[in-house]
């Protein structure tokens, strides 16, 4: 294979495996489940205390449900998350129950609420007898937490649950144990970019800011270059695809304009384009049968025709005529007097009288014979055609010409000497040097760089929006310069959508220019950004298992309602609803008569 060319893995998921039990108790307490319920992906699995809490998340998964192919509205219920397999045949049909990072549908959160407690070994019966802690996007709106409330404690009928966000448990993470850190996150996912400043382990949730852009729109912003690019191949650059090449064959550019001049320099070009290989069959060239290979392919395709159809006549001549026999068998009922079962047999075949049961008998009886005629006549076509398609070998006694055939035939050959005809050669067809695999290739060379810059120039996809520079600066200017100082010394990037190579480095370009001259920072990428919430929030989880000023228990959401949250180093900041006062009646019923008392005053002073 020649050099910078890659294959497009186009592996579907493997169905996830449902674990028979999981760990149900230690100690006392009931082991909590933590499921990270991200907008792309969902990871869930168990938070097992001890010195080993053990690997990786047990379950991860899109997070998406559709309806499964081939099943009928009422037949297959919907499929969910790795269950799916390869997602392109049902991209239209996918659907997700967030809107951007906020859950919005019940139904759907439901059902991957359903998946995920069944493929971890939930033993418990009627209930999921575990604390769960559960990520929310920053700054959830009322509603949406609770609807998750009402979700987990109504339908499953959970103990206690704690809320908290997945860049924050990264963090709880990656900074050491017991201390009060202060810092900026940059979070960026798959819908959207936070900003997120911490003092003193604790959220300021009025000062941080959201950027309205992640890897979805990273993306599809690539996708329509690449289709832009190659028409020829619109079908084939599928989302899926492109997120392979956003994933792992794009990197961010320190200086984005310095690097789109490295590329326009040839060498560059061809030592850093990436050419990925689409799949190809070479039968797109054109067939190489020959007329008599496609008329015998043809024959044999309506012989497979013909055997179908007569393989389907057959069996409905099986069924009328097992028909036909169970009617035949009411008749003799009829026949020996049986009346009694004669009627309840016209009951079961939903008839009134003997005569309706004789007329179909009569329809059902000439469908058979015809049926019969059918098959006959297709059997007796099938011989026929076996017996024309062998080839004929012609009497080799006839085709031997006769003495005074051949002295006639020299009789006329001075004739025609010059006219005679020259003996054909054999004319060489020259190929065109074409190779179907190059022209299979998508040469992607500033595409890498362009797709991910979009979180520091959303300009490029025609958002009006501010950068991920310009909001950082943005959100530091709302500080004194001692607490900017602060926070630039702690800047953590987590997030699927910060995995790229050299966002450490854009990230510090930035603040060097920024910053005041000589002054310090340091810049931090988690070290799974990926799944580091669902590893802060398993050990918040086993440090606070005991803590119940940190849990919603049931008593919590039956009294204070769905929407109450009680604040930890993790989670949001909880604003409870303020409603308007109602006026009571007495004022309601006073304001109509003033109304009317100074309507009468009025009238009165003009006349």
């Amino acid at each position: 294979m020649e050099a910078n060319v890659f294959r497009f893995r186009d592996a579907p998921a493997a169905p996830d495996p449902v674990l028979e039990t999981g760990p149900v108790v230690f100690g006392s307490q009931p082991v909590p489940l933590v499921l990270d319920n991200g907008s792309f992906q969902a990871r869930a699995g168990w938070a097992c205390p001890g010195p080993d809490p053990g690997p990786e998340p047990r379950l991860q998964f899109r997070a998406v449900c559709a309806r499964g192919r081939g099943g009928a509205r009422g037949a297959a219920g919907p499929q969910v998350g790795n269950a799916l397999g390869s997602l392109e045949p049902l991209r239209w049909m996918l659907r997700s129950p967030f809107d951007r990072n906020v859950p919005v549908n019940l139904e759907l959160q439901e059902l991957l609420l359903d998946y995920s407690f069944q493929h971890l070994g939930v033993s418990s019966q009627g209930c999921v007898d575990h604390p769960i802690v559960l990520t929310e996007a920053v700054c959830n709106p009322l509603y949406s937490r609770q609807m998750m409330s009402e979700l987990l404690f109504e339908c499953y009928r959970i103990p206690k649950v704690a809320y908290g966000i997945d860049g924050l448990f990264s963090f709880y993470h990656n900074m050491p144990k017991n201390s009060l850190s202060s810092g900026l996150i940059i979070s960026s996912g798959y819908q959207c970019t936070h900003i997120l400043p911490i003092l003193e382990g604790r959220l300021d949730a009025r000062n941080c800011k959201r950027i309205n852009l992640g890897g979805s729109q990273a993306a599809g912003y690539l996708q329509r270059l690449l289709q832009l690019k190659y028409p020829g191949h619109l079908a084939a650059v599928t989302l899926s695809r492109t997120e392979e090449i956003l994933r792992e064959h794009s990197y961010i550019a320190e200086d984005y304009s310095a690097e789109l001049q490295k590329w326009r320099c040839p060498d560059y070009y061809e030592n850093s384009v990436h050419k990925m290989q689409l799949p190809f069959s070479s039968r797109l060239l054109g067939s190489t049968l020959t007329a008599e290979g496609k008329q015998g392919r043809r024959q044999q395709q309506l012989r497979r025709l013909q055997e179908l159809n007569a393989r389907r006549r057959e069996e409905k001549l099986q069924l009328d005529q097992e028909r036909l026999d169970r009617l035949l068998c009411v008749q003799e009922l009829l026949e020996d007097g049986h009346m009694d079962q004669f009627h309840k047999a016209l009951m079961e075949l939903n008839m009134d009288s003997p005569e309706e049961l004789q007329s179909y008998i009569q329809k059902l009886s000439s469908a058979v014979e015809q049926a019969k005629q059918k098959i006959l006549q297709a059997e007796a076509s099938l011989e026929v055609d076996v017996v024309d398609s062998k080839p004929e070998t012609p009497d080799l006694e006839q085709l031997e010409p006769s003495l005074e055939e051949v002295e006639s035939m020299n009789d006329f050959e001075p004739l025609f000497s010059e006219e005679a005809p020259e003996v054909e050669k054999p004319v060489t067809t020259v190929q065109p040097v074409f190779n179907l695999a190059a022209y299979h290739q998508l040469f992607v060379g500033t595409e890498r760089i362009r797709a991910p810059e979009i979180i520091f120039q959303p300009s490029l996809i025609g958002e009006e929006q501010a950068g991920l520079a310009e909001t950082l600066q943005y959100v530091l200017d709302r500080y004194p310069k001692d607490v900017q100082e602060t926070l630039v010394q702690n800047v953590f990037l987590t997030g699927g959508n910060v995995m790229y190579p050299g966002m450490k480095a854009r990230v510090e370009k930035e603040l060097l220019e920024m910053r005041p001259f000589q002054s310090s920072f340091q810049v931090q990428l988690a070290s799974n950004p990926v799944l580091d919430a669902w590893y802060g929030a398993r050990d918040w989880a086993l440090d606070h298992l005991e803590d119940s000023g940190a849990w919603v228990t049931r008593k919590d959401y039956e009294e204070k309602g769905g929407e109450y949250l009680k604040e930890h180093c993790a989670s949001n900041i909880y604003v409870p609803i303020r409603l308007p006062k109602q006026a009571s009646r007495a004022s309601e019923a006073q304001a109509p008569s003033r109304g009317l008392g100074a309507s009468g005053s009025g009238t009165g002073e003009q006349t």
